[in-house]
């Protein structure tokens, strides 16, 4: 079965938050939810871009009821001031989807490792601050949009700083399988508390994004700026058909808790299926040791049963 944006149920009375939503991935998984009828709130760092993306969406979805709403996942004061003024009694979706992608060294406002901070950090305490809400919706589901390329390393919470050596790709890769270790005990202790709502991944294969060019803009780099467009434009899937595993995870039926859900073709493109993923990434030792810094670090505390909590569950 080949799954697309047109298998996308109806909306119409949920409310769904999609970080990084300016562009990309984000943007379109945000359009089609608004295309659907949902209302869609566009969690964005640049309030520029982020106010445009609202009026492209609504130029395409003329009847789209959609937002914009400041977050910086590098600054946790920005992230507890979003989940602040959130003004929905229930949310029923939240895409966790913002992300960076080989920068060079550097740290948030907070100080975390910048590609572990607002891949990861941001989007932990983002979660745990509208947990309540989420919980209080039936049906609601929280996404988090990982990448193949978790698999070329796996994470060590004891050192999520990077701080025994930095190594650009390595610590992308780190950020990235956090985000799946994250679902994967998010989903076990969601279990343990008894709620419905489901916790998922997803990840958009090789899809023709900012993302990939972003670090050489940075750094002035221009022939490898387009070099990687090149190979953008010649194997890359659209950024359309990359939302796809994203908006299956977030809408389909029967979505299972800690699925992974990426391009059929070999991981690559496609319509949604599901993923490959590294063991480590649903290591129960590893998830309950990657809570605990996280939630350490960020001071979030979800209030969910923890591992020697849950019916039956022992270190």
């Amino acid at each position: 079965m080949v799954w697309t944006a047109n298998d996308i149920p109806d909306q119409s009375g949920r409310t769904a938050v999609v970080t990084g939503a300016n562009s990309g991935i984000g943007y379109c998984t945000a359009r089609e939810l608004a295309r659907r009828g949902a209302r869609v709130l566009l969690a964005c760092r640049s309030e520029t871009r982020g106010k445009e993306a609202v009026e492209r969406l609504k130029a395409e979805v003329p009847d789209a009821r959609a937002g914009y709403r400041h977050l910086d996942l590098g600054d946790l004061a920005s992230v507890r001031a979003f989940a602040a003024g959130f003004d929905a009694t229930g949310l029923d979706l939240l895409v966790d989807n913002a992300g960076v992608m080989a920068l060079p060294y550097g740290t948030t406002a907070d100080g975390f490792e910048t590609q572990m901070g607002v891949n990861h950090l941001g989007h932990f305490a983002l979660t745990g601050l509208l947990l309540p809400r989420l919980l209080a919706t039936p049906g609601a589901r929280v996404v988090c949009v990982s990448s193949v390329m978790h698999a070329v390393s796996t994470v060590d919470p004891r050192d999520l700083g990077s701080e025994r050596g930095y190594r650009r790709w390595i610590a992308y890769a780190r950020s990235k399988s956090a985000n799946l270790l994250f679902v994967h005990e998010l989903s076990r202790r969601l279990a343990a508390a008894g709620a419905d709502t489901v916790a998922a991944a997803a990840h958009p294969g090789y899809a023709n994004t900012d993302l990939q060019t972003r670090a050489a803009r940075m750094e002035h780099r221009r022939t490898v700026e387009r070099l990687v467009e090149l190979g953008n434009r010649v194997l890359a899937q659209s950024a359309d058909a990359g939302a796809l595993p994203v908006l299956y995870a977030a809408t389909a039926p029967g979505v299972l808790p800690d699925s992974f859900t990426g391009p059929r073709f070999l991981g690559w493109r496609g319509s949604p299926a599901p993923s490959w993923r590294a063991p480590w990434t649903r290591d129960d030792r590893a998830g309950e040791m990657l809570w605990a810094a996280s939630e350490r670090l960020t001071g979030v505390r979800y209030g969910l049963p923890g591992r020697s909590e849950g019916a039956g569950s022992e270190l």
